[in-house]
């Protein structure tokens, strides 16, 4: 089943309900900051397991004590989908539970 880009303005409407994600250029974004490089990297590792479970993943990338999300659908030539909002929606619920900010 194809998915379906997102017009601009849907996006814009959808990341006023996830603050703290952006648009950069064809790409939501995100980073969060952890108290230590443990956090972090259980934080990441927790992304990737629900990134399984969505067969969708994003570009993931772990600093000293930060995690850093970009994503977009490939299937849907690079676009912006609902499927990457619901990845962001996953993320953002279980980024408080990791003491993420």
């Amino acid at each position: 089943m194809p998915v379906e880009p997102l017009s601009r303005t849907e996006i814009e409407a959808r990341l006023a309900e996830l603050p703290g994600w952006t648009l950069a250029g064809d790409r939501l974004t995100r980073a969060y900051r952890l108290d230590s490089h443990v956090a972090a990297a259980a934080m990441t590792v927790h992304i990737a397991r629900v990134q399984d479970e969505l067969d969708h993943h994003s570009d993931l990338t772990l600093g000293y004590n930060t995690v850093s999300l970009s994503v977009h659908t490939h299937s849907a030539g690079g676009a912006v989908t609902a499927k990457d909002f619901e990845l962001a929606r996953k993320v953002e619920d279980l980024a408080s539970a990791h003491g993420a900010h």
